[in-house]
């Protein structure tokens, strides 16, 4: 059904993120699965930024940041100033009353409200893949390329759809995802690790590197971490951890883009 005349698809998306966000904002920040995620990320943000290196720094969403602690902790250590934006205003608020120093605003990353060559590096953590058809993506990614300064970097990552899980994910219809239980917020298009690159290069980027990232199986791993929660067991949490971290040593397997729920690519603006 089309949106009502006095509604704009931009104001009608906002309001879909707000309803779909709002509820899982009253969860208990710092999850086990959240928690494994940040470490997972964190770990790629340690790989390809320097500490107290990077300049001035865009992160293109802050739901991390709003759920537990995020990638705001390591960004503070490497980047001179760092700008976040999202779209949904319970997010915003969130992360801004947990990172007070953040700059932040509302924004959607398709329309980035900077000036061209304002950073030097953007961090852009699953952010692009939940929009509804591929040429957002590119929309995204050439608005990222204009405010990034020449020799800039992008750290990006995107659901990896070469991953039968993600593939079919992305196949079957979103209520029927969250009725089972294995969503909580719309997905969107995506890309496998060729797609991306050839958006990249599209777009004008230079493609550094490649990595999968998330080789754990995804669904199964969050409700165990749901179960343990419940539990209240903080030695069986740190066990579960442990041994979701173990699964990451896929990475270096020939099978990576198979496994890996994430392809992470770090990206330069000549």
């Amino acid at each position: 059904m089309p949106n009502p005349p006095h509604v704009t698809p931009a104001v009608a998306e906002r309001r879909r993120w707000e309803s779909a966000m709002r509820p899982l904002l009253g969860d208990p920040p710092g999850g086990l699965w959240r928690r494994h995620s940040d470490a997972v990320n964190g770990a790629l943000i340690a790989r390809w930024l320097a500490v107290g290196a990077e300049g001035d720094l865009l992160k293109t969403d802050l739901y991390d940041e709003a759920m537990g602690d995020g990638l705001y902790p390591l960004l503070e250590a490497r980047a001179r100033r760092i700008a976040g934006i999202d779209i949904v205003m319970s997010v915003l608020s969130t992360a801004v009353a947990r990172y007070p120093a953040l700059r932040a605003a509302a924004a959607d990353v398709r329309c980035l409200p900077f000036a061209a060559a304002s950073f030097d590096v953007v961090v852009s953590n699953s952010t692009l893949d939940h929009f509804g058809a591929r040429g957002d993506i590119l929309d995204a990614l050439v608005g990222i390329h204009r405010v990034l300064r020449p020799g800039g970097r992008l750290v990006l990552t995107m659901d990896n759809l070469r991953h039968p899980a993600v593939a079919l994910r992305n196949a079957l219809p979103f209520a029927a995802l969250r009725r089972l239980g294995l969503v909580d917020y719309p997905v969107g298009a995506t890309l496998g690790p060729r797609g991306i690159a050839r958006m990249l290069r599209h777009a004008g980027f230079e493609v550094i590197e490649f990595v999968a990232l998330l080789h754990c199986p995804r669904a199964l791993a969050v409700r165990k971490a749901r179960r343990l929660e419940r539990t209240g067991a903080s030695a069986n949490g740190e066990r579960f951890l442990r041994r979701l971290s173990r699964w990451e040593m896929l990475a270096r397997a020939p099978t990576r883009f198979l496994t890996g729920h994430y392809v992470g690519v770090l990206a330069r603006k000549p």
